[in-house]
């Protein structure tokens, strides 16, 4: 898997690195001659499409332009095609691929890789897919492009394999599997042959497209990439990127030797966001604000959420609200804090817990959740409901609905979100159900000790338990650093 991220890398290098003037002394090809619509064509609406200022301007009622031209005969199958696009904000739009000429509606066939940096959808509808995703397949849960700014987009087939850039980060690298899962509207979305398409998407939205250059690649090109097994869990997961569900790891840790890029390959691999914490307290490497900035400033560009894991009580006191507020979202947990005695309890280490009597530690216990819930500047609440290992046993007796009723007050009177753990499958599903009834959100997360990241299962096992819906879901905004 590294050695295809390290060659994806090498590729798009030689890509940024190709003139957009028309050429085809290294095979590229440019499609669109900056100045008329010759070899491309309208189907529904064609006013919703024009030339302006060098670059085609797709805004007005819904429409799409298939190219027509002569290059390849129209006809793609293995390619690299490049373009350079901007937005206006709210702007909504699309670059089809493997797709054929149509009259009206929305492309049928082939792939659309989502061009989407604030546009949040319209008639109750939320929009979660973001530019660079491949709509519906693998979403792309926040934008890696600004409105009113220049950025290039590539995107590069070979056999079954699909891989998208914004700028220089990978968003998408996808194999598509013998017999993909699709369903509803998206049953034409499979790889084979055919054209491109530009989308207009509403009068609203405002999208421009310049530089489009396309390079034919040998129709028996494959990468040599593996199918993916298609389990119970893949299918879960291709049915909420179906159903646009924010499929999305908040709590993955760097540890056991994982780096980030290799963290990264999995997310692309797994069809799973990560949001990247770092543990950030009194004892970790992380203490000050300075550090901070120095993480932050290595993050630049990375096609991942950061987050603030607030470790211990003191996290608060050691870190100003201006660097807070530079990560994405911030989060703690109850895992460590000081008893009525005055000891500093550390509930994963048994020899700094002390239970005289469960229902005393279990009322203290609460008590020092529902103070982080109401006092800590946090977004998620992580690890709930963990048990040390002397009482993990008894989690369903301990846990009783008028302690879990104090928790979920408490993160509901603060806008907190619950994490839903994946390492030690909690919350139950009773505090699930709970939690969702008095409208507090979630968030996925896995809290990774090493290397093994998982696939969210438990998660997966919840949202069907519970009959979760995007809804309940917390989604943070990537911010701009």
């Amino acid at each position: 898997m590294i050695q295809r991220t390290a060659f994806a890398a090498f590729l798009l290098c030689l890509i940024v690195l190709a003139p957009a003037a028309q050429s085809t002394d290294d095979g590229w090809i440019s499609l669109f001659d900056g100045k008329t619509l010759n070899g491309w064509k309208a189907g529904e609406n064609p006013g919703s499409i024009r030339v302006e200022n060098d670059a085609i301007l797709c805004s007005g009622p819904r429409a799409h332009l298939f190219y027509t031209g002569e290059v390849n005969g129209a006809s793609f199958k293995n390619f690299i095609l490049k373009t350079d696009v901007l937005t206006r904000p709210l702007a909504n739009s699309g670059v089809y691929f493997h797709t054929q000429f149509q009259e009206s509606g929305w492309p049928g066939q082939g792939y659309e890789v989502q061009v989407n940096n604030t546009h949040h959808g319209e008639g109750g509808y939320y929009e979660y897919k973001k530019t660079g995703s491949l709509y519906g397949v693998r979403n792309q849960y926040f934008s890696m492009a600004h409105d009113d700014e220049w950025f290039t987009m590539t995107i590069r087939v070979a056999g079954k394999h699909v891989q998208v850039w914004v700028n220089d980060a990978m968003t998408v690298d996808y194999v598509e599997p013998e017999n993909p899962p699709r369903s509803g509207d998206g049953v034409g979305r499979r790889l084979g042959r055919g054209t491109f398409a530009l989308q207009g998407h509403d009068p609203a939205s405002v999208a421009y497209f310049k530089n489009i250059m396309v390079k034919p690649l040998p129709d028996d090109l494959t990468d040599g990439v593996e199918a993916p097994v298609v389990d119970d869990v893949y299918l879960k997961i291709a049915r909420l990127h179906e159903s646009n569900f924010p499929v999305m790891d908040l709590h993955t840790h760097l540890k056991g030797g994982l780096t980030l890029e290799e963290a990264l390959a999995n997310s692309r691999r797994v069809g799973i966001n990560y949001g990247i914490a770092l543990n950030c307290g009194l004892g970790f490497p992380v203490d000050s604000n300075e550090k901070v900035t120095d993480f932050l400033n290595q993050m630049k560009g990375q096609p991942a959420l950061i987050a603030m894991q607030g470790e211990g009580r003191e996290w608060v006191n050691l870190f100003t609200k201006e660097s807070r507020e530079q990560f994405d979202y911030v989060f703690s947990d109850a895992l460590t804090w000081t008893d009525d005695k005055g000891r500093r309890t550390r509930l994963w280490m048994p020899d700094e817990v002390w239970v005289d009597d469960k229902q005393a530690f279990m009322d203290m216990y609460v008590d020092r959740i529902v103070g982080i819930l109401r006092d800590e500047p946090i977004d998620i609440f992580v690890n709930p409901t963990f048990l040390p290992d002397v009482i993990a046993s008894e989690y369903d007796a301990l846990w009783t609905d008028t302690r879990m009723q104090r928790v979920i007050d408490a993160a509901k009177a603060s806008g907190v979100a619950i994490e839903i753990n994946n390492r030690y499958r909690i919350p139950s599903a009773a505090f699930i159900k709970k939690a969702k009834a008095a409208g507090v959100k979630f968030t996925f997360g896995t809290n990774n000790g090493d290397r093994e990241l998982g696939r969210m299962e438990y998660a997966l096992d919840m949202i069907d338990k519970c009959k979760l819906t995007a809804d309940d879901l917390w989604v943070p905004v990537k911010k701009t650093r």
